[in-house]
């Protein structure tokens, strides 16, 4: 892999100026955050003094980078943050130190030398990242960074098994689960997944989700979609009954911690982020399921295991997510704060135990929950897709029922201002792009 040469990353205090080609220092947050905006091209920054981050959020855009943020800049921890655009969310957010702007994560060579040059200047004791791609890298140079940082991810022999749906849905067939069925067993409409979801085929990458297929037109490409990149596609029987997750902080064969939720709706409507969500209480088939699972790969540091059920209730093992989940705040505000217990475990220091949590709480992720409405709307008639009046009627009823809203916190406004602004931004740009279209 070509790597562009590094920049160099400034050297910054709190408070302090620093300004030069390739840099703007936002205003400070509260009187403590300050904003460094890393782009591409040469740099000349003044030396302001040493900062020594605790941890370093990658991927800042991601609605579980925030709540990390939130969760660790609240304990007193000295957090940074970096995302690919200047107005992200989290590096809005009060309990962000210092924000930068990094390049995009799929441009894994110049993500990766802005990356280097971070840690020379500034540093941090614990990396957190969320997004495949920025993971698919640090897997790569792991080897490297480790003496520098300490990597929020399980160890190779685990992530092999756990970010391959094939390999990891062999150790559950082992386990005794129930796994989807095949394409030859059950015919269309069938679900078809790239065996990863992060695919680089050494030129280009992209991350592939689950695609519904009702045709055979459509099966072959979707199938082209994910071999193109040199990777064998799944294909598994359809699904639509109760989505359930459960997750869980692993180390040293030790369980600190056990979560579980189930999704109302999730964007894609059939599968994705769950844009809905309430947290219950641990079901008494799959939790053991998905303990034994993670035991059996000994994956440790934080995960989310997946399920879904048939018709008649039987859970279906779907995936593992060996990294913050886009969900996670449902269990933040629950009582299990999985981004601290990550972070303990990541530093080497003692990791709290968490014997139980509130159930029954929900939250909503509002702008995704429009787009999967929308998403519904326009997919109405396709297999497991709820019918048009009910979409709506359940969209519309969410808003009677307490909850709390992804971004949004009274102590730390700004985030939300942020993510409302630039949906509506992105809403008002593609509904004129759509009018100019129309004739």
């Amino acid at each position: 892999m070509a790597l562009s040469a590094p920049h160099a990353a400034p050297t910054v205090a709190p408070n302090c100026s620093a300004r030069a080609p390739g840099y703007g220092v936002g205003a400070p947050v509260d009187g403590l955050s300050q904003h460094i905006y890393l782009d591409a091209g040469p740099v000349l920054a003044r030396d302001c003094g040493t900062v020594r981050f605790d941890v370093l959020v990658l991927n800042a855009a991601l609605r579980q980078s925030l709540v990390a943020v939130r969760s660790l800049g609240r304990r007193g921890l000295q957090v940074a943050a970096a995302g690919t655009h200047r107005n992200t969310p989290a590096l809005s957010s009060r309990w962000c130190r210092q924000g930068f702007v990094f390049p995009p994560e799929e441009a894994l060579g110049a993500y990766d030398a802005t990356l280097n040059a971070w840690l020379e200047r500034a540093g941090a004791q614990v990396l957190i990242a969320s997004n495949d791609a920025t993971i698919a890298l640090l897997r790569l140079h792991r080897a490297r960074l480790e003496p520098r940082v300490r990597l929020a991810l399980a160890d190779e022999r685990a992530l092999v098994i756990a970010v391959n749906k094939e390999r990891t849905l062999e150790v559950a067939r082992r386990l005794g689960l129930h796994v989807p069925r095949e394409l030859k067993q059950v015919g269309l409409p069938a679900v078809i997944k790239p065996c990863e979801s992060w695919l680089w085929n050494g030129r280009e990458g992209a991350r592939l989700g689950a695609q519904l297929v009702v045709t055979p037109a459509e099966a072959r490409q979707a199938v082209a979609a994910v071999t193109r990149f040199g990777e064998g596609a799944l294909f598994q029987q359809l699904l639509t009954g109760r989505r359930e997750a459960v997750s869980f902080l692993h180390a040293d064969g030790e369980v600190y911690a056990r979560f579980a939720q189930w999704a109302r709706r999730t964007s894609a409507p059939l599968g994705g982020d769950s844009v809905l969500r309430q947290s219950i209480a641990i079901p008494r088939d799959i939790g053991p399921q998905a303990e034994a699972l993670v035991r059996e790969i000994d994956l440790e540091g934080y995960s989310e295991v997946e399920f879904r059920r048939d018709a008649a209730g039987v859970p279906y093992l779907m995936e593992i997510n060996p990294r913050l989940s886009a969900s996670v705040e449902v269990a933040v505000r629950a009582g299990v704060d999985f981004p601290h217990l990550l972070y303990q475990w990541a530093s080497g220091g003692p990791i709290e135990r968490v014997a139980s949590y509130r159930i029954g709480g929900w939250m909503r992720h509002l702008g995704g929950d429009i787009n999967t409405t929308i998403a519904a709307l326009r997919q109405r008639g396709r297999p497991g897709v709820t019918p048009p009046v009910q979409t709506l009627l359940d969209f519309g009823l969410s808003f009677l029922r307490p909850m709390a809203y992804d971004y949004l916190n009274w102590t730390d406004p700004l985030p939300a201002v942020k993510a409302t602004t630039d949906f509506t931004r992105h809403a008002v740009s593609r509904l004129v792009s759509r009018v100019k279209k129309d004739p």
